[in-house]
């Protein structure tokens, strides 16, 4: 039951992170700051979801 558990966990985790970065691409913010958050949440998946979802979120430029 433990691997059915975390492959669930993990499956959400991967849609948040994939939610964050088309977020943060359509975002109107710098190049730079985007690579940056983009990096942060490949590199960290759930803290950095958690960081950007803190300090992060912006109105997309397309909205």
């Amino acid at each position: 039951m433990g691997i059915e558990i975390g492959g669930l966990l993990g499956l959400v985790i991967l849609v948040l992170d994939v939610y964050a970065i088309v977020r943060i691409v359509g975002s109107a913010t710098s190049t730079a700051s985007k690579v940056l958050w983009v990096v942060l949440i490949l590199v960290l998946p759930v803290i950095g979801f958690l960081i950007w979802l803190l300090a992060g979120p912006s109105k997309p430029s397309y909205a």
